[in-house]
């Protein structure tokens, strides 16, 4: 598996939001599923991945990643993303909805990882 390091949330946005304002650090998760949409905009590119719980309901989770430029400068383009089978590892939003803030996800079908160089939990 080919592994690149990633800054997710660059140091210099954090100034707009902290992860402990949002995120719950007590509160980790794995979800696996296909990304369905990407929101490819600044401060932050957003995944949006369809995952299907225990009772076999589909729900869309928003993913909080970096911005288009960092993910760039990374080598990723927008293409790269829709219709991957991803796996997330991070955190839930403290407001209880689907969102989460990635300490990695791994793109399954180009056995690509991306880890959150952010220090959170």
């Amino acid at each position: 598996m080919v592994s690149v390091g990633i800054l997710l949330v660059s140091a210099s946005l954090q100034a707009h939001h902290s992860f402990s304002a949002t995120y719950d650090g007590n509160k980790p998760i794995t979800l696996h599923g296909k990304i369905v949409k990407l929101g490819w905009q600044n401060p932050h590119a957003h995944l949006y991945v369809d995952v299907t719980n225990a009772d076999g309901k589909v729900v869309t989770w928003e993913v909080e990643s970096a911005g288009p430029t960092t993910l760039m400068k990374q080598g990723l383009r927008k293409e790269d993303f829709v219709g991957q089978e991803v796996i997330i590892k991070g955190f839930l939003a403290k407001d209880g909805t689907p969102t989460v803030n990635p300490s990695s996800f791994t793109l399954v079908d180009a056995k690509k990882e991306f880890v959150n160089d952010e220090k959170t939990p």
